[in-house]
């Protein structure tokens, strides 16, 4: 493609396929299209909405987020700055590469260790959704199940950095 940011590299071969990510990544925008469809739907029909889409277009948004942070990971094609690291050394550059990936492991970790306690206050607690009445927990326990599940992700491809798999 002549208009691709982000020029064609090998496919990173993780151990799991990260068409499991793309997959649930697409279920829940779909999802979220045909809500969101209803809800304008039943509007100009009826002069009525469907209050409840957008609750659920939400959690839908984050857990696509977080899908999305996953599949980026293991292709490496997340967010960053390389001004200072481009003009390393190649070893240095593969020092600075596995820094990112600790820190970027770290900090999931740290999100779904703490979204699990976050998880089961609002389970003991009863926590509702203020649109719906919902248990909260239903919509927030995909925090932690996916930034697990990132961390996991990371730490694959470091051990693919280590391995010389990747650059």
């Amino acid at each position: 493609m002549p208009n691709d940011p982000i020029p064609p590299q090998n496919e990173p071969r993780p151990r799991i396929p990260i068409r499991i990510e793309e997959a649930l990544a697409a279920l829940a925008i779909a999802v979220m299209g045909l809500i969101t469809f209803a809800n304008v739907l039943t509007r100009y029909l009826s002069n009525v909405s469907l209050a409840f889409t957008e609750e659920y277009a939400i959690a839908l948004m984050v857990v696509m987020t977080l899908l999305g942070a996953s599949v980026a990971v293991v292709r490496d094609h997340h967010i960053r700055i390389t001004f200072f690291v481009d003009r390393l050394s190649a070893g240095n550059r593969r020092r600075a590469e596995l820094f990112a990936v600790l820190a970027t492991a770290l900090v999931f970790a740290g999100l779904a260790a703490y979204g699990v306690r976050m998880v089961y206050d609002e389970y003991r607690f009863e926590v509702t959704s203020p649109g719906l009445g919902v248990p909260q927990w239903i919509y927030s326990v995909w925090l932690p199940i996916l930034s697990a599940v990132i961390a996991a992700r990371t730490l694959g491809r470091g051990l693919r950095i280590l391995k010389g798999d990747e650059p």
